[in-house]
């Protein structure tokens, strides 16, 4: 690879240094100076692993648009622990063909039809806030992950009991996309818990699978085994794949994406207050999040061909590490890409990617994030975020907090996912869960 001849971050020999702190799980609340640091040198080589890091928005379009880089990342020393065949790592035609069989199952006109359930989803998950009373809640454990999961888990016919185990599956999936940003650096546990998860997804849904071939019934699965094109159609493996992947995309991310854009609300309270004011603006608030602080913070690809990108040479075979985060507040695109604005003008991001990979379940993770925020600005009186709990996930392509209590002086149902000016105890225009 062709080394730039200028940079504004760190040097090549101090990428690798920086792609540690950024691997550290230190860095986590705070990713965005090392992210920050990495797009301005980028595109840089790190000598250690071998990985061409990209972050500006300009080279990250040009990468994940380009057919000749592959998602293909099986056997490559980029991943943290093996991949197997699924929609996000096939290439051509391949993936073609998957995402064509999918995409039946999730067309706007499908996933829109979701919309009152969602919003019912929201309703119970408030009730039982309120109802909890003392005044603070931990927005994760009590909010923001019980959606996604129950939403997705409805649309693929999964048992309510069965939601807990699902949800623990999905968060040792999502150590799958992580990249080996430090060189020797394997962790066996998580090795081990990735592959007691594919293990459990696999059994349970072959079982599921069995089932609705034998009653369909009005859930995503039954559409997903019945989507076919000229004769073609997902064989048994490919739906436990597929559904595999909706899991734990349509959880971990969404989930993600709603309690990122409520911390920014809440060191915010100027963008808060628009919100709650104009919740018109949910849609708006939800793209700025996707901007701001993605849940998708980077990807990887491989470079099949030799290309340029960048005024850089990538040879044939190199990992490359796409910073999606950063491009995300490349200054070259936005105006004050650091400062939080649900108004903002100069929209855009690839907080769903790009390219062939754009994420499948965006219309998807768009509505539960939109109908989520509203009804976070609209219900919590007063809410006040307690920053000394706040605490994340170790993942780092998939950010987010496992632990993020919210002080508030009540609960009201918001009219987006109530109907009406109800209250979280079914009475007419009062509020209900006193707290602080």
């Amino acid at each position: 690879m062709t080394s730039p001849t200028t940079t504004a971050g760190p040097d090549a020999a101090s990428v690798s240094s920086t792609l540690a702190a950024l691997a550290d799980p230190a860095t986590r609340p705070h990713p965005y100076p090392v992210l920050s640091a990495l797009r301005d040198a980028s595109p840089a080589f790190d000598p250690e692993t071998g990985i061409v890091v990209v972050g500006r928005r300009a080279d990250c379009e040009v990468v994940l648009r380009n057919p000749t880089v592959s998602s293909d990342r099986t056997g490559s020393d980029i991943a943290k622990v093996p991949q197997q065949p699924n929609l996000m790592n096939l290439d051509v035609p391949d993936h073609t063909r998957l995402r064509r069989l999918a995409g039946k199952a999730f067309k706007p006109r499908i996933i829109h039809a979701w919309r009152p359930r969602i919003e019912a989803i929201v309703r119970e998950l408030l009730t039982e806030i309120a109802t909890a009373g003392g005044g603070t809640v931990d927005v994760v454990s009590s909010f923001a992950y019980p959606l996604p999961v129950r939403v997705i888990c409805e649309m693929l016919g999964v048992p309510k009991e069965d939601h807990p185990v699902f949800e623990r599956w999905a968060t040792a999936i999502a150590y799958t996309v992580d990249p080996q940003l430090v060189p020797g650096r394997r962790e066996l546990d998580v090795g081990a818990e990735v592959e007691e998860a594919r293990a459990g997804f696999i059994g349970y849904f072959s079982r599921l699978i069995a089932e609705r071939k034998q009653d369909p019934r009005d859930d995503i699965l039954s559409e997903l085994i019945a989507a076919e094109e000229s004769g073609d159609q997902l064989t048994e493996r490919e739906l436990i794949i597929m559904c595999i992947l909706l899991l734990v995309a349509g959880h971990e991310t969404t989930a993600n994406l709603i309690l990122n854009g409520i911390q920014a609300l809440l060191r915010h309270p100027e963008q808060l207050a628009l919100l709650r004011d104009d919740p018109s603006l949910a849609e708006a608030a939800v793209e700025e999040v996707l901007r701001y602080d993605a849940p998708a913070q980077m990807i990887t690809r491989i470079a099949r061909e030799p290309f340029t990108v960048g005024g850089v040479e990538i040879e044939a075979g190199s990992p490359i590490l796409v910073l999606l985060a950063a491009a995300n507040r490349d200054p070259e695109v936005h105006r004050d890409p650091e400062i939080f604005d649900i108004t903002r003008e100069d929209t855009g991001h690839l907080g769903f990617a790009a390219g062939a990979h754009f994420c499948l379940g965006s219309v998807l993770a768009r509505l539960e994030g939109a109908i989520a925020l509203r009804a976070f600005a609209e219900s919590f009186v007063d809410p006040v975020l307690d920053t000394g709990t706040l605490h994340y996930r170790p993942h780092v392509a998939v950010r987010g907090p496992d632990r993020m209590d919210v002080a508030f002086a009540e609960i009201r149902l918001a009219t987006a996912v109530a109907g009406d000016d109800t209250a979280a105890d079914g009475t007419p225009g009062e509020a209900h869960t006193h707290g602080r």
